[in-house]
């Protein structure tokens, strides 16, 4: 993948070739070393193809060559498969997504910065962005949890920007928790749809949506009226 920005996750926890790789990914070049790699990367391919409830153990360890016996040596069930390539997936998003505000230069890049890469990772893995943005939705209570708690995090990046904006002399005003939920959920559900009904083609088109919405969170233009 090009032009990714994160920093690489440590070896022991492995990243599917087919999750979000980024420009600081020499860690991630060991991937296919090791079984549960392999498992993570076929789990997110088989479901990305045909769907989760389709998905079953014996397409996912036919796919990483591997056997039924090393398939549940790491993982209970299909589910917990699925869950953790989800897991490392969307911290390896969040971490590109931090990168890059962190490299830009004041608040404004910064929530530019971070729908850019949001978006490019994206793009840059179909696999990716369709199993683990919309198939989570049919995996189940946990799933829909954790998704929730990934929002929390990226509400928390917002959090920040918001912070570097007073420090940087914004007149903002103070915005509740509920609105960077609001803002950091927005962002999904738009890439969610363009997901749905046209693929990754044309996604970085949302980029301009989505820092319009931040800026009205973080701007307060939510109360007026």
């Amino acid at each position: 993948m090009a032009s990714r920005r994160a920093s690489a996750p440590a070896p022991a926890a492995p990243v599917p070739r087919n999750l979000p790789r980024g420009r600081h990914a020499a860690a991630r070049e060991v991937v296919l070393a090791s079984q549960r790699g392999r498992l993570l990367e076929a789990m997110a391919q088989c479901v990305a193809e045909q769907g989760y409830a389709a998905t079953t153990v014996a397409q996912v360890i036919a796919r990483a060559g591997v056997s039924r016996k090393t398939f549940y040596e790491h993982f209970a069930d299909k589910r917990a498969c699925f869950l953790a390539a989800w897991e490392v997936g969307n911290e390896i998003l969040l971490a590109q997504v931090l990168a890059a505000g962190e490299e830009a230069d004041g608040w404004r890049a910064r929530l530019r910065a971070g729908a850019d890469a949001f978006l490019e990772v994206l793009a840059a893995e179909p696999d990716f962005a369709r199993s683990f943005l919309i198939e989570v939705l049919s995996v189940g209570e946990e799933a829909l949890a954790r998704r929730a708690e990934i929002l929390e995090r990226f509400a928390d990046a917002l959090a920040q920007t918001h912070t570097q904006a007073l420090a940087e002399g914004a007149a903002l005003a103070p915005v509740p928790r509920w609105a960077l939920r609001a803002a950091a959920g927005a962002a999904w559900e738009l890439t969610v749809e363009h997901l749905r009904t046209r693929g990754v083609e044309g996604l970085a088109e949302l980029a301009p949506q989505i820092e319009r919405v931040q800026l009205a969170i973080l701007r307060g233009e939510y109360a007026s009226g």
